[in-house]
């Protein structure tokens, strides 16, 4: 008896420390890894104006350098940034974000999926988003939309040193997606399979579950405030913000999840358990000596 309590608690505890892990596995394999769900998550973002602001000044800047080498004309950047803050107001803004979106993820997704492929930065061809845009201008009518030169242009988004080590990681979360969460399963029913008192086991995997749920929630928080506390430039914190908040906001609802399910389960289980032990009948008084007592039988006199 002692040896199965022991093994069993060895299995629930090991089930219940894997389950924020496979849930983060999962959500990074089947979530990130995933182009149309990352564009669906991040499409919402092109209405949101922290980043729309972060992209006119990232944008604009881009265009004075561009314009003006050197020494920019401090009466051109207003007028750029103006017209680019305009610019994503408009339905070309949301089709160009998109567009750029799933450009940015393909390549990344590629050289993370492709150990073949050629040891440098992973790059990005902007002749396809500048097609779409010019064809939404030129939809909306505006005039000389279909002048837009439509240029390859490659603009690398991940630095060659940090490729290999994006694709090892890369390989393991998808690795762990697959077996981790099995694993979890597997753990959890032997654990009260093998346990002497299973509602026990049961209530016990319950509360290790919400446990692991509510460390998840406090993983993500964490994580949040250590990613904006990294960033060197504090004016572009709230659009950083709402891109952390939108990738992050299966993994918190999953973690939400796991806590309510783990307490319904344990408090289910425990409400069983004491009406089951009220409902049992009670057992036969016991004899000072250890025996039961018998009632007495008495004859009736002849």
């Amino acid at each position: 008896m002692p040896l199965r309590n022991a093994l069993s608690a060895t299995l629930v505890a090991l089930a219940c420390l894997l389950t924020p892990c496979a849930t983060l596995a999962a959500w990074a394999a089947f979530g990130l890894a995933n182009t149309g769900r990352y564009v669906d998550t991040m499409a919402p973002l092109a209405a949101d104006p922290a980043v729309r602001a972060a992209v006119a000044d990232t944008v604009g800047d881009e265009v004075v350098r561009e314009l003006a080498p050197g020494t920019p004309d401090a009466g051109l950047t207003p007028f750029v940034r103006d017209a680019v803050h305009s610019f994503t107001r408009t339905e070309a803004f949301r089709t160009a974000w998109e567009a750029g979106n799933r450009a940015v993820h393909d390549a990344v997704l590629h050289a993370l999926r492709d150990d073949t492929a050629t040891h440098g930065p992973v790059t990005v061809d902007l002749a396809p988003v500048t097609a779409q845009v010019r064809q939404r201008l030129a939809a909306d009518r505006m005039p000389y939309a279909h002048r837009i030169p439509v240029e390859h242009t490659e603009v690398a988004v991940v630095p060659a040193e940090e490729v290999a080590g994006l694709r090892k990681g890369y390989h393991v979360l998808d690795t762990a997606a697959l077996w981790l969460p099995l694993a979890t399963v597997l753990l959890a029913v032997g654990g009260i399979a093998v346990a002497a008192c299973r509602r026990r086991a049961l209530t016990a995997t319950g509360l290790g579950t919400a446990l692991g749920g509510a460390l998840l929630a406090l993983a993500v928080a964490v994580g949040r405030r250590l990613t904006l506390a990294d960033l060197p430039d504090r004016v572009h914190r709230p659009a950083a913000a709402a891109v952390y908040d939108a990738l992050t906001a299966t993994l918190r609802t999953a973690s939400w999840l796991l806590l309510a399910l783990g307490l319904t389960v344990a408090l289910a289980s425990w409400l069983t358990g004491r009406r089951g032990h009220r409902r049992r009948p009670p057992s036969p008084a016991a004899a000072p000596g250890g025996r039961s007592r018998q009632p007495s039988v008495t004859f009736p006199r002849p």
